[in-house]
């Protein structure tokens, strides 16, 4: 059996779910709002205003959603995932939303592996057609969130999950696919014989990079404006000195 393992956050979706849930959970009145201003805005404006990292936007997102959630109720949060559903779920690119309908054409299983909760992960896969996933676990208590995780946002348990799918499907994986964009999704694409990357975070493009292997058999896709581009693996990656070498010349 082949298999496609797409990543949803930046992948699929042309932002973060967990980031729209965090917000709409602000929106109505469910957390403080200083949640958010204190612990993640400045994270989040530094990397729009691409002075900071994605990666590390991220990692201050999931910190501060994990704490800021303490104690909602499971029929709250339905409520305001079915908001973000409704609002946000088409909102995704064209190239991977094109991808999940070529797999399911192929006959192939179409997975999705996301560090998102698994209660949005859930309503994703449904939406799109996925025939599995796996997403961020957030405990319940039986009525509240008690705080406690079991995290889909790593490589390591990415490649546990990945695993997990090949046993319960006998997935090949030399004959599968992977996409993804940032670091959590690195080991899901060295596992299989055809990894793409949709708009790499520089972290992940840098690791490939240094990855012979990898190197050799990705395809590093690019979604701007209204153009979709493939990219070599070989391409220069800029920082801001650049500007003076073009002054130079």
């Amino acid at each position: 059996m082949k298999a496609a393992f797409f990543d949803i956050d930046g992948t699929i979706y042309r932002d973060s779910l967990l980031t729209e849930h965090f917000k709409r959970l602000i929106k109505y009145e469910l957390i403080d709002p200083r949640q958010w201003e204190n612990k993640v805005k400045d994270l989040y404006t530094q990397w729009d205003m691409r002075e900071g990292g994605y990666d590390a936007y991220l990692l201050g997102l999931v910190e501060s959603y994990v704490e800021a959630i303490q104690n909602i109720t499971v029929e709250q949060n339905e409520f305001v995932a079915n908001q973000v559903m409704d609002v946000k779920a088409g909102r995704v690119y064209k190239y991977t939303r094109d991808r999940i309908k070529w797999h399911k054409a192929q006959g192939h299983k179409v997975i999705f592996i996301s560090g998102s909760p698994e209660f949005l992960v859930s309503k994703m896969a449904k939406k799109y057609g996925a025939d599995d996933y796996c997403g961020t676990i957030y405990h319940y208590d039986g009525e509240k969130f008690t705080g406690e995780t079991t995290p889909m946002w790593d490589s390591v348990s990415k490649q546990r999950a990945i695993d997990e799918f090949v046993e319960k499907y006998d997935i090949h994986l030399d004959e599968s696919y992977a996409y993804g964009d940032t670091n959590g999704d690195l080991t899901m694409m060295k596992s299989v014989g055809h990894p793409i990357t949709i708009n790499p975070a520089k972290g992940l493009l840098k690791n490939i990079q240094e990855n012979e292997s990898l190197k050799e058999k990705i395809q590093i896709i690019v979604e701007r404006k209204d153009v979709i581009y493939k990219l070599n693996s070989n391409v220069d990656i800029y920082e801001c000195s650049f500007i003076e070498e073009w002054e130079e010349e």
